[in-house]
């Protein structure tokens, strides 16, 4: 393969920055505007009940607040014009890494305020908090990649949501030694964040084998560009 066909077939930053305002344009935001202001919503819940200014009920409403969050950005990959652009020379990793770069510091800002919102006498232990609530995001989008790498579907986001709803629900129902969402003052408090870094790093490995393109008859697309055949 000539220097020439490689820089064809692997655009460089140009390209990324070309891609940039179509990108931001093209998001989903009224999923994850809904998902956001739900969260903040739950997490300000204290400040306007004061009964509730417990550790066990600060933990409570931040999952619930980090599920809110999550279950937006599992509308992040959605693409109604997916058919078409899925043929362009970025090719799609490009794309949805693209799509969660801009959002990663939004949502980073998201969750930092819904931990300010929680009055310093509510808070839970906030470093195992935290990785719920990545894990709860991780999980949603491996879901949604997923899903448009084994189907093509453009719209990934329900399948995820209610594939992530159907994990917390069977994360609840797990028994005490496996159990995930456990108490502020639990002695599984630390085991089950133990847990939870394992489930984060399947989420991880579910998204990295997702991103590429999604299967076809005859093995995966290439970007919509075509190998030469000629000599």
């Amino acid at each position: 393969m000539t220097i020439r066909a490689r820089r064809e077939r692997r655009p460089g930053f140009p390209v990324t920055g070309a891609l940039i305002r179509p990108t931001a344009r093209a998001l989903p935001r009224g999923p994850l505007l809904a998902g956001a202001v739900t969260g903040l919503l739950v997490a300000a819940l204290p400040r306007l009940l004061p009964d509730a200014r417990t550790p066990v009920t600060g933990a409570v409403l931040l999952r619930v607040s980090a599920l809110a969050l999550a279950l937006g950005l599992a509308f992040l990959l959605d693409d109604p014009s997916r058919p078409t652009t899925e043929t362009t020379p970025a090719g799609r990793p490009r794309r949805v890494h693209l799509r969660t770069a801009l959002l990663a510091p939004l949502a980073a800002l998201a969750w930092s305020a819904a931990l300010l919102l929680i009055p310093r006498d509510a808070r839970p232990p906030l470093a195992g908090l935290t990785l719920e609530a990545v894990t709860l995001t991780a999980t949603a989008l491996a879901l949604a990649a997923a899903t448009v790498r084994t189907s093509a579907e453009p719209e990934p986001g329900r399948a995820a949501a209610a594939g992530l709803l159907a994990l917390v629900v069977a994360g609840m129902l797990l028994p005490d030694r496996w159990g995930l969402f456990v108490a502020p003052d639990s002695p599984q408090w630390a085991a089950a964040h133990g847990r939870w870094a394992a489930v984060l790093a399947a989420a991880v490995l579910v998204w990295a084998v997702s991103v590429p393109e999604p299967l076809r008859r005859g093995g995966p697309r290439t970007g919509g560009i075509r190998p030469s055949t000629g000599g």
